[in-house]
């Protein structure tokens, strides 16, 4: 193992797993002392190796940082330059090293994937380039992987996805059940090792075409959602709704599995390689996020419709409401949970407001009370989110309870022209469902669908009165 100080910067040539290995770390370690130092010692503030597993959803936010955290950031931002420089020009040498395109250096600003990436790189070999395909000696767990492959691709395709699947769903069964963990690991790094292992094995005996790489890629995150229902750890609308990022990332996954099994100087220990990457690191990096669980934004949600009828008409219906008619919207009826009416105990602050919905009642204590103009609340208590389609009588997943939580809301009621009412609801919620980004995209469109599911009630009862009086 020969390493040189040039390594350091050097964008031509190629760098062997050895130094690969031993610089990323030492460089690791470096800039983590750095950074502890900076946050601890400059900014007060905690930090720790799990800081860099998961980005914080704040700094993806940046628009919504506050003066402090921008000051913050932005210095571990220019800290960090050299150390960017270092590990793109390391990743490139790394790349050309395993017949691997060179563009493929863009998964180091990927999160978490950069880190999976770095361990697929450490664990491939570097290619000689007057080796032939497949010319080294197969081991002997080699010799045993490739005569569980059959050669033919619908068999290969097969044992690749009867290989992968479980796997990955006894993991995801870890992940929900046993940790209680709905992270980045659940939902970004298992369905992109997923695909990229399933190709790979695919592509053990030859090379194997694009379009069938991202077929198997597809069929192995389609299974994996099946077996999470019928194996009653999810039920169909959780699967669905984690679908579209699932897919894309599995894809994705897919599309390198196949630059990894088409390369002109593969040998047979790639697709053994890879599938333990898939078995060990998923789990540790589940782990990891349960024993240190990043603290979830808090999101507002607000919706608003126009009423022909005064404040002072739309506020007693607004405090309280009658039976609500029957929901139309599909999302209810597949399980989201609903609300059927509000009820509400004493009068003025400290009053308790109870907005029951179709699995219980929301408590909901009263902070501001100032008619007719707001109505601002807080949430004590609150039912499960939905009620999940399942083949079985019932189910009960962890994300049922307490992973959507509602802190707040409020109704705003602004006086219009013409004896009208703007009435918008807000909703202050957080969820320990990760990428916070993506799911939010589901729960704001929940949220807004209960909200006019109220204010549209508001709105026709206040608007009636009026037309009786």
């Amino acid at each position: 193992m020969d390493l040189r100080i040039s390594d350091l910067w050097r964008w031509d040539g190629k760098v062997g797993r050895g130094p690969y290995i031993i610089i990323g770390l030492v460089l690791f370690a470096l800039k983590h002392n750095l950074d502890r130092f900076t946050a601890s010692l400059i900014f007060h503030r905690p930090w720790s190796l799990f800081n860099y597993l998961i980005p914080s959803e704040a700094v993806l936010n940046v628009n919504q940082l506050p003066r402090a955290d921008l000051a913050f950031y932005g210095t571990l931002i220019v800290t960090a330059l050299p150390f960017i420089y270092v590990g793109v020009v390391l990743t490139l040498r790394r790349l050309r090293a395993i017949h691997l395109p060179v563009w493929l250096v863009v998964l180091f600003f990927v999160p978490l994937i950069n880190l999976l990436f770095f361990i697929i790189l450490a664990v491939l070999p570097s290619r000689d380039v007057e080796q032939p395909l497949h010319s080294r000696q197969k081991g002997r767990f080699e010799s045993y992987f490739g005569r569980m492959i059959p050669d033919n691709a619908p068999g290969s395709a097969a044992m690749s996805l009867l290989i992968v699947v479980p796997l990955t769903a006894a993991q995801a069964w870890g992940s929900v059940s046993v940790l209680k963990q709905y992270g980045w690991g659940l939902f970004v790094g298992l369905p992109f090792m997923l695909g990229l292992a399933a190709v790979v094995i695919y592509g053990y005996h030859r090379q194997r075409s694009f379009g069938s790489c991202l077929l198997v890629a597809l069929l192995s995150i389609g299974l994996l959602g099946v077996a999470l229902v019928a194996l009653a750890v999810e039920g169909v609308f959780c699967i669905a709704m984690a679908a579209p990022i699932g897919f894309v990332l599995g894809l994705f996954g897919g599309a390198i599995g196949y630059l990894i099994q088409l390369r002109p100087y593969q040998q047979y220990g790639d697709a053994p390689r890879i599938l333990l990457v898939l078995i060990f690191s998923l789990p540790v990096l589940m782990g990891a996020e349960s024993r240190h669980p990043s603290e979830p934004p808090l999101i507002p949600v607000r919706t608003a419709v126009e009423i022909n009828a005064p404040p002072e008409t739309v506020w007693k219906h607004v405090v309280s409401f009658s039976e609500l008619p029957p929901p139309d919207g599909m999302l209810f009826k597949i399980g989201v949970a609903f609300p059927l009416r509000a009820e509400i105990k004493g009068q003025g602050v400290g009053a308790v407001r109870h907005c029951v919905f179709s699995t219980g009642p929301f408590v909901e204590p009263i902070e501001v009370w100032d008619e007719p103009r707001l109505l601002k609340f807080s949430v004590t208590s609150q039912p499960p989110a939905m009620k999940e389609w399942t083949p079985y009588s019932d189910i009960h997943p962890p994300h049922i309870d307490n992973y959507l939580v509602s802190e707040g809301g409020q109704f705003l009621l602004t006086a219009l022209p013409n004896g009208r009412t703007r009435l918008e609801g807000t909703t202050w919620y957080r969820h320990q469902i990760w990428p916070v980004a993506y799911w939010q995209v589901w729960s704001d469109l929940i949220i807004h669908k209960i909200h006019l599911r109220v204010l549209d009630h508001v709105k026709n009862l206040s608007e009636q009165d009026v037309k009786r009086s």
